[in-house]
C-alpha cells in the first residue's frame, strides 16, 4: 500500500531492513505458496517515522546512554521511561489513515469482524548467534481498529523492555540501526486441526503421509490431550491407505467474552467420524507435498482450518519444521534445515491463543 504497510500476499520482496524477522518470514512463506494466517506488516518505515516525527528519537537515544548494563535498576527504570514516552505519543496524523485503511481491507476478507494478534518483529531477529525469543511483545484477541492502534505503539515501546536492552548492551548490538516492524495478523478460528508428516514416522517411508488431526484448535492433538483421527495416505495418489478414528473427546474453542481458549466437550456423535472430509485431507496432504518440496526436506508441519475463511481458502499453514528422526539419520547436523517457521510459540501459540 505503501512505505508503512506491506500485505503478506502483496509480492512485496522480504527484507529484513523493513520488515524485521518475523514478518520477513511471514511475507516469505506466503510468496512460497504457504497459506500462512493472512495479516500485514506495519514496516520499519513506520516506527521510524513514528519516532522522527513525535520527537522521540533524540531523547530516546540520551536515556539509553545513561544505562550501565550491570546496574539492573538503572536499566529498569530507562526501560520504564523510554516505553512510557512511546506508548504516550499518538502516530502522526499521516500514518492514522494508511493504518486504518489496512486494517480495514484485513477486515474486508472475512464476513464479520475477527479477532486479530499484534506481533512484534524486530530487525535484530535473525542477527547471526542472536537469540530474541520472547523479548518483544505480541497482543492476541484484539478487536476493532482502536486496540490495533493502541498496542502497535505497546509492540513499539516493546523493544526497549529490560530484557532487550541489557541483552543488546551484553552481546554489542548497536542501538542505531535498531528498528521495529509489527505484524497484525488475523488469529486463528479453527474447526478442525492438527499435524502431518511428509513420511511415515513408524519407519521412515518417504512415500506415504500422515495426517493426525482432531475438531477445534490442534494442541489438543499436539500435546496428546486427545485421541485423533489418524490417517495414512499415498504421497503420490493421496489416496487413503489406512485410517483409525479417534475418540477425539474434547476441543478447544475461542471464547469471545474472554478473548480465550476454552475446553468443551464433543458430542458422542461427531466423535465417531473422521473430522477432515476426503478433499480436506488431499488439501493438507498438497501443502505438505508442497513445504517439503520448497524446504528441500521431509517436514512436519501443523495446520488448522478457519471456520472464518470460505471453503477452499480457509486451510491455514501453522508451523513447517524439518522432520528429524528418520530424515536427518545419517546425515551431519549442520546439514539439517533450520524450522521453516520461527518457533512453536511465535506461530501457532500466537495464533491460536495457546500459552507456551
Amino acid at each position: 500500500m505503501n512505505d508503512y504497510i506491506v500485505f503478506f500476499d502483496s509480492g512485496h520482496e522480504p527484507t529484513l531492513e523493513l520488515l524485521g524477522g518475523k514478518c520477513a518470514s511471514l511475507v516469505s512463506m506466503t510468496a512460497a505458496g504457504m497459506p500462512v494466517p493472512p495479516g500485514f506488516a506495519v514496516t520499519t518505515a513506520a516506527f521510524d517515522h513514528f519516532v522522527d516525527g513525535t520527537g522521540l528519537r533524540a531523547d530516546i537515544k540520551a536515556k539509553l546512554a545513561e544505562i550501565d548494563a550491570d546496574d539492573v535498576e538503572c536499566v529498569d527504570r530507562v526501560s520504564a521511561s523510554v516505553r512510557e514516552a512511546i506508548e504516550a505519543r499518538d502516530v502522526p496524523e499521516d500514518m492514522h489513515g494508511v493504518l486504518h485503511e489496512a486494517y480495514d481491507e484485513l477486515m474486508s476478507r472475512f464476513e464479520d469482524q475477527v479477532p486479530v494478534a499484534v506481533r512484534s518483529s524486530a530487525t535484530a531477529e535473525d542477527l547471526p548467534d542472536a537469540s530474541f525469543a520472547g523479548q518483544q511483545d505480541t497482543y492476541l484477541w484484539l478487536s476493532g481498529y482502536e486496540a490495533v492502534h493502541e498496542h502497535l505503539r505497546r509492540c513499539w515501546a516493546s523493544l526497549y523492555t529490560s530484557r532487550a536492552i541489557t541483552y543488546r548492551l551484553k552481546n554489542n548490538i548497536p542501538e542505531d540501526d535498531l528498528s521495529m516492524a509489527v505484524a497484525i495478523q488475523k488469529m486463528v478460528n479453527a474447526k478442525a486441526a492438527g499435524v502431518a508428516m511428509t513420511l511415515d514416522p513408524a519407519n521412515g517411508d518417504r512415500s506415504k503421509i500422515v495426517v493426525d488431526a482432531s475438531w477445534g484448535v490442534g494442541e489438543m492433538v499436539v500435546s496428546g490431550q486427545v485421541t485423533p483421527d489418524n490417517v495414512l495416505l499415498d504421497k503420490v495418489m493421496l489416496t487413503v491407505v489406512r485410517e483409525k478414528i479417534g475418540d477425539k473427546h474434547a476441543e478447544l474453542v475461542p471464547d469471545p467474552a474472554s478473548g480465550e481458549l476454552a475446553e468443551i466437550e464433543v458430542a458422542p456423535e461427531r466423535r465417531s467420524v473422521r473430522c477432515l472430509t476426503d478433499e480436506e485431507l488431499v488439501a493438507v496432504a498438497t501443502m505438505a507435498k508442497r513445504a517439503e518440496k520448497h524446504y528441500g526436506c521431509p517436514q512436519d508441519i501443523e495446520f488448522a482450518f478457519d471456520r472464518d475463511l470460505p471453503d477452499g481458502a480457509n486451510l491455514l499453514l501453522l508451523q513447517s519444521r524439518p522432520e528429524t528422526v528418520h530424515s536427518s539419520a545419517g546425515k551431519p547436523a549442520e546439514s539439517t534445515p533450520a524450522p521453516a517457521a520461527t518457533g512453536f510459540s511465535s506461530i501457532t501459540a500466537s495464533l491460536l491463543g495457546t500459552q507456551h
